[in-house]
């Protein structure tokens, strides 16, 4: 893991400490993982289940915000260098993400789910739902007309949530 001192200082690999505005990060914290204001479901759900893998903020554990000029802030979760057990905690977070990018399945399908649904109620309308699932037939399962109508009113999303979200 690096410190945050390291990530802070070109968080975009296009930045440097010209650009950084706030006080100087601290050099004896070690970044877990980071979100933005355009975070993915994905990064939310691991920042999420990393959080709850570390127990929360502690005096060993703690999310530094700054404000940034491109997507307007970051966050970063750290544990401090000095906790042996969170460290470990957070290279295991970090390997497992190396490893395969999701944390926690279910968080993350819920979170999906949720997003797809919200898109599907908010972004479209009748017209377009009923055009979406002409042209992604295979992407939806109906057990009836009654389930259809639901899903073209924006009841519910009964697609792959993954595909609309794409």
């Amino acid at each position: 893991m690096k410190t945050l001192y390291e990530v802070a200082k070109n968080p975009s690999g296009l930045d440097s400490f010209g650009n950084y505005m706030g006080e100087t990060p601290p050099r004896d914290w070690l970044v877990v993982l980071g979100r933005n204001r355009d975070s993915d479901v994905l990064s939310e759900s691991n920042w999420e289940s990393a959080l709850l893998l570390l127990c929360g903020e502690s005096e060993s554990v703690r999310v530094f915000r700054f404000g940034h000029w491109a997507c307007g802030w970051i966050e970063y979760l750290c544990v401090a260098a000095s906790s042996p057990e969170h460290v470990q905690i957070g290279e295991d977070i970090v390997a497992q993400i190396a490893d395969y990018p999701v944390l926690d399945e279910d968080d993350y399908s819920t979170r999906e789910q949720e997003a797809a649904y919200s898109i599907w109620s908010e972004c479209f309308d009748v017209q377009e739902r009923v055009q979406y699932i002409r042209d992604h037939k295979s992407e939806f399962e109906f057990h009836g007309f009654c389930d259809l109508l639901a899903c073209v009113r924006g009841k519910y999303f009964a697609g792959y949530a993954s595909e609309l979200l794409n």
